[in-house]
């Protein structure tokens, strides 16, 4: 795991009730590396949501994917706590804290794009989206190897792109019970698609800075 100084900027580390379960998690025989790997379990489960709502069109399914994405979140939120404040961390650790990330990603956006019904092109572009997140990570690790600082700056960072599309759920199933539509997911395809390429930009243009100054 990172050390704190290279760890994603969370406010939510400070709240009280998050505190409290990262040290109930930190005082069990559970390791961070094994916390990193049950996301991809939750989103493993997103996905399953996404393809079945492309074939059966239930709203609630949408609410599950939704909650299923929060708890891979979560999962990416305690993994570096019990490793860091918990004094759990490993020196493979790394591995297991971006990994996991790389192979989530696309498992959630690009069947999100195929759960689409409003358009033909929903797959494309959940595999465009996909692909550009992990550029984003990509750009990110790249530039540290190098020598630039480590830069989580978005507009679509990880936890953006999930906020988007977990807001995106829950407002295309009621969008499914009253118009039978899903345009809602479709723009939230989108906008993370834009905000991934500004993302990357964005990153690989401070990186650039940083080493020509």
């Amino acid at each position: 795991m990172n050390e704190p100084s290279a760890r994603r900027p969370l406010k939510v580390r400070d709240v009280k009730l998050v505190n409290t379960f990262a040290r109930y998690l930190s005082g069990k025989n559970i390791t961070p590396n094994q916390i990193s790997v049950t996301s991809v379990f939750f989103a493993l489960l997103a996905a399953a949501c996404f393809l079945l709502f492309a074939h059966y069109a239930y709203w609630w399914l949408l609410i599950l994917a939704g909650l299923m994405i929060q708890c891979r979140l979560l999962c990416n939120l305690f993994d570096g706590m019990v490793a860091v404040e918990g004094g759990k961390s490993t020196k493979s650790g790394e591995l297991f804290n971006d990994i996991p990330d790389r192979i989530a990603d696309p498992l959630i956006l690009v069947s999100a794009g195929y759960a689409i019904h409003i358009v033909s092109y929903g797959g494309e572009l959940g595999w465009c989206a996909g692909l550009l997140a992990v550029m984003t990570a990509y750009i990110r690790t790249l530039n540290a190897s190098i020598g630039a600082p480590v830069d989580f700056k978005g507009p679509m960072a990880k936890q953006h792109r999930m906020a988007v599309l977990t807001i995106a759920c829950v407002i295309t199933a009621l969008e499914v019970v009253f118009q039978q539509t899903d345009y809602t997911l479709l723009i939230a395809l989108i906008v993370i698609i834009a905000g991934c390429v500004i993302t990357c930009i964005r990153r690989t243009v401070s990186a650039y800075r940083f080493l020509e100054a």
